[in-house]
């Protein structure tokens, strides 16, 4: 049922503290989430807020998003424990009539990760920011586990998972190949679990312009696992928008990261291990590629962004390339 987001969010403006809402617009959405920006009015300033909800109701069979009532908890969790967050304002509950989602503060600053490394309003700030995101996951990665229930993940069931996807794909890509074999026979010792943001990367945090990352956001495929993924999957070449010299995001350097992280209490990583993850990173998202392509190929979609995605699986191997020729 199609759902009046303005009329609802009008109804709901009192429990803000608020009489009503005004400029409220849809910023981004893709099948299955939306994002809405709106300013509630009365009862004070004016005060701009957020709410992100689930269009689509979630398979619990085949999703791995976490609930929208675990993100609100996970963004409750990691302000306590000092990372940088949008603040959580409330859960929606079902008399909202908004269905399942949650309503944050706004936090100014730039998502687009190619203004990130490039534009020149961020040159001051841009030295710093490996160095913060290290800061940032090691705070994230003290949430305690008991927070909200989260599913749990290992190296080894992600390539057993992404293997199993693109081999049902039918494709035949022989650095996809190369690298399935390699990172399985170089499967890292374990390591304490911890809480992962499971998706922290450039385009998925608020930068600003002077003060660095501002909050981090889309905690949707939050999990349990290892450390160094959190860390690995920042640094693949796909999050970097044309930036491959520098490892971080387009914007830093590995030491800067890992270096972060420890000061802010994180345990010593090796970089051995960040690279591990981050060619399963590659790995990962190259297979996303595929199947995002095939699902266009077979007519299940007739969305060009899908077509378009799917020619970045070329960005993956370059990567993994590059990583398997350094020795990893």
């Amino acid at each position: 049922m199609e759902v009046d987001i303005p009329a609802a969010l009008n109804a709901l403006a009192p429990k803000l503290g608020g009489t009503g809402v005004e400029k409220a617009q849809r910023l981004t959405g893709g099948a299955s989430m939306e994002t809405w920006a709106f300013t509630l009015v009365g009862g004070g300033e004016p005060r701009p807020l957020i709410l992100r909800r689930r269009a689509v109701p979630m398979d619990p069979e085949t999703s791995r998003s976490a609930s929208m009532a675990a993100e609100a908890a996970l963004i409750r969790a990691a302000g306590h424990a000092g990372a940088p967050v949008a603040p959580l304002v409330r859960l929606c509950e079902p008399e909202d009539g908004l269905g399942e989602g949650h309503i944050t503060g706004f936090v100014a600053g730039e998502t687009l990760g190619r203004k990130i490394v490039a534009d020149p309003r961020f040159d001051a700030v841009r030295p710093r920011l490996a160095r913060q995101c290290g800061q940032v996951l090691a705070r994230i990665h003290t949430i305690p586990m008991e927070a909200t229930p989260l599913t749990t993940a290992d190296a080894q069931g992600e390539l057993d998972r992404y293997e199993a996807i693109y081999r049902s794909s039918g494709a035949e890509r022989p650095i996809l190949e190369l690298a399935l074999q390699h990172l399985r026979r170089n499967l890292p010792p374990p390591l304490p679990n911890v809480v992962l943001h499971g998706d922290f990367r450039n385009g998925n945090m608020m930068f600003d312009p002077d003060r660095g990352v501002a909050a981090v956001l889309d905690w949707e495929l939050a999990h349990v696992g290892d450390p160094a993924e959190d860390l690995g999957w920042l640094c693949v070449n796909s999050w970097r928008f044309g930036r491959a010299e520098r490892p971080v995001g387009g914007f830093g350097e590995y030491q800067d990261l890992l270096e972060g992280y420890i000061e802010a209490g994180g345990v010593e990583i090796p970089l051995s291990r960040v690279l591990f993850w981050q060619a399963l990173g590659s790995l990962k998202w190259g297979i996303m590629c595929l199947m995002m392509y095939s699902s266009y190929a077979t007519g299940a979609t007739n969305s060009v962004e899908r077509p378009m995605i799917g020619r970045r699986v070329s960005e993956t191997e370059i990567d993994l390339v590059n990583l398997l020729e350094a020795g990893l």
